[in-house]
């Protein structure tokens, strides 16, 4: 007996990568392309919304046709198109919406509206479905942290025609920079290129995370908020308080411009003083997120932890929530590093359980730059 597959196309457009991915069910990725242009706001430090917009503009048709050929299938065989409705760059939004309702009109496909941040926590199912490995339980509580977004949510489920349909609330969030913003704007201050969590998280390996102290943040309200604008302030402080590190930001500065960018390149022209600086301020940043997702872990009896979103690479924070969430007993799961990165497959995963309860959008759909996740 043949038995149905539902092929969902994602469609992501929230920031700076343009991505479309088909997936099967729900669970099976056939295709996950993901055009970055890193190497385009690389030169300005950090995203410029008016460019990331133009060049989704260029490249959201050759992407979208490279994952219906690496997915061995025609347009017209789709079930559905899912797009990222927001949060994210409102520009940026509205090219990835407008194509993929396009899209939907053009071969009279359902059309659905995806949370970006949604698709972060199906990406960490995703996984689990790809591995083969444990399948997280379900109430659990997620920390979602990248460049745009640090955030906690309990997270929760039930059936519909046996599909999981999930329910969030909101636990806590960043009441200033996101994380991932933190490491960036603190490698701007070292000139240790863009973007600055993969290369500050090679660095640390090499310092003395114990070397500098840096204050926790003091926040009233919420316990499990956050507030990263001090660090980086602190980081700031910190330079100037010593001249001699001067010269070598200088050096690697100079580093840069020639298109010296690996962290192996860049950490000859460190010091160990810029080395145990890098591991200090990673040491605040992963503890301050670890302490309060495991705080509000316990604090809701959550039989599982998850954590997505592109710092969710950095492999000092895996490595510290293994090994704490262990000491509580609770287990802890991540997506890949390429899943946990935007991408267009946790899109298409997030949007087939729309699909399956018949939640789909009309031509009057728009992009909500600060879309809420509910």
């Amino acid at each position: 007996m043949n038995i149905q597959k539902n092929l969902i196309l994602g469609i992501e457009s929230s920031c700076d990568e343009t991505a479309a991915a088909v997936v099967e069910d729900g669970r099976r990725i056939l295709s996950n392309i993901v055009a970055s242009q890193i190497a385009i706001h690389r030169n300005f430090g950090g995203v410029v919304p008016e460019i990331a917009s133009r060049e989704h503009l260029r490249q959201i048709v050759p992407v979208v046709r490279e994952a219906i050929q690496q997915a061995g299938i025609s347009l017209s065989v789709l079930d559905a198109i899912a797009v990222t409705r927001g949060p994210g760059l409102i520009g940026a939004l509205l090219v990835g919406v407008t194509y993929g309702k396009t899209l939907a009109l053009a071969l009279d496909k359902p059309l659905i509206a995806v949370n970006h941040l949604e698709g972060h926590v199906h990406a960490v199912f995703l996984e689990a479905h790809a591995t083969g490995g444990l399948r997280p339980e379900l109430p659990a509580v997620c920390l979602i942290v990248s460049g745009g977004h640090t955030v906690i949510y309990e997270v929760k489920s039930e059936s519909t025609n046996g599909v999981m349909q999930f329910s969030y609330s909101r636990i806590g969030g960043t009441r200033d920079d996101a994380a991932g913003e933190a490491y960036d704007k603190v490698a701007r201050l070292l000139a240790l290129g863009y973007p600055g969590g993969p290369v500050m998280d090679k660095l640390a390996v090499h310092g003395n995370p114990n070397a500098i102290r840096f204050a926790e943040p003091k926040i009233r309200g919420s316990i499990h908020d956050f507030s990263f604008s001090g660090i980086k302030t602190a980081v700031l402080y910190h330079i100037q308080k010593h001249p001699e590190l001067q010269p070598e930001i200088a050096a690697r500065k100079e580093a840069l411009l020639r298109g010296e960018r690996s962290a192996d390149a860049l950490r000859k022209l460190c010091t160990t003083a810029t080395l145990d600086l890098v591991a200090s301020f990673q040491r605040s940043v992963v503890d301050n997120l670890v302490t309060s997702t495991l705080a509000a872990a316990q604090e809701l009896s959550a039989n599982s932890v998850l954590v997505s979103g592109g710092v969710a690479a950095n492999s000092e924070l895996r490595a510290t929530f293994e090994r704490e969430a262990k000491k509580l007993g609770v287990e802890v799961f991540f997506p890949s590093r390429a899943l946990s990165t935007d991408n267009a497959a946790m899109i298409a995963a997030a949007g087939y359980s729309r699909f399956a309860a018949g939640h789909f959008e009309d031509a009057t759909l728009d992009p909500v730059a600060n879309l809420p996740l509910a």
